[in-house]
């Protein structure tokens, strides 16, 4: 297996053609969240691809030979940081590309419990106001890639920034619909703490970051108990994960399990969440729909 990606490496550095003869400079990044927060900033300037297909489960990915060609072939990777992928750094070892890191000055909330307890949440991206951060880190990436292309790059990020504040006052508007004692957001993965924090909503979850220990019984046992104890009408789960362990606690507290929550990756073309903006307005009306039983 050593032998075949350290030929498939030398293969995507050999200089081939690009596919389709493209000669655009190539971005790669982990998760297709990033890959089209990169496109609305990039334009048509630059050949922007995700490691990971609409759908997958991000930490703890296994990165194929043809990902290792890929990140080979490439001429700036991109990835979320904060410790959420925990693949990444051997990637980039294998690559030698390089990276840059699109959470870099986001203030940090710490993991509240569990083995991750204290260290960074990665989710920042669930926040409009820490995307607008993510914006202005892939803008000064692409201008430092493409220098020429500084003005367009200025230009669509600007842009890109006043779309998501405004998606950030439809978000603060959706929530502040739900009554004080409904305000708890109770999750599969502890994915929302930045959202959380934005919107004056307390947060619940089954496990901190998706591992191996996902759906444990003692965390079934803790989170049902908290639902209880707060009346919490209604728990979500995540799209990348199994709701098995939620749909448990639903039927044992009489909550309903409300919806489907995006947040690891967003869906093809045809889903509900095709780009970044889609997944934060999506996110927040079915939480609102969730907690409040009102359609909107």
């Amino acid at each position: 297996m050593v032998v075949l990606v350290a030929g498939l490496l030398a293969a995507g550095c050999s200089g081939q053609p690009r596919p389709d003869d493209d000669p655009r400079p190539v971005v790669l990044t982990t998760f297709t969240v990033l890959a089209d927060m990169t496109r609305q900033v990039a334009g048509d300037r630059v050949r922007v691809e995700s490691i990971t297909r609409p759908g997958a489960e991000i930490h703890d990915y296994e990165p194929s030979p043809d990902d290792l060609v890929r990140g080979a072939g490439a001429d700036l990777l991109i990835e979320n940081g904060l410790g959420l992928e925990r693949w990444f750094e051997r990637f980039v070892d294998r690559a030698e590309v390089p990276s840059v890191v699109a959470s870099e000055g986001v203030p940090p909330v710490p993991i509240a419990a569990g083995e991750y307890r204290d260290r960074p949440n990665p989710h920042a991206w669930m926040s409009p106001s820490a995307g607008i951060r993510y914006v202005e880190n892939i803008r000064a990436a692409l201008t430092r890639l493409d220098p020429e292309g500084a003005a367009a790059y200025a230009a669509n990020a600007a842009r890109y920034s006043a779309q998501l504040r405004a998606v950030g006052d439809e978000l603060a508007a959706d929530l502040a619909s739900i009554p004080p004692a409904q305000r708890v957001l109770v999750t599969c993965e502890g994915a929302f703490s930045y959202l959380a924090r934005d919107s004056g909503l307390r947060e619940a979850y089954l496990w901190p970051v998706n591992s191996e220990g996902e759906g444990t019984p003692r965390q079934i046992t803790d989170v049902v108990a908290f639902v209880r104890a707060n009346r919490v009408p209604a728990v979500f789960c995540e799209s990348t994960v199994n709701d098995s362990a939620q749909r448990r606690v639903a039927e044992e507290t009489g909550a309903r399990l409300a919806g489907t929550l995006h947040v690891d990756s967003l869906t093809g073309p045809g889903g509900p969440v095709p780009s970044y903006l889609d997944l934060l307005r999506d996110d927040a009306r079915t939480i609102a729909e969730g907690l409040t039983g009102v359609r909107r």
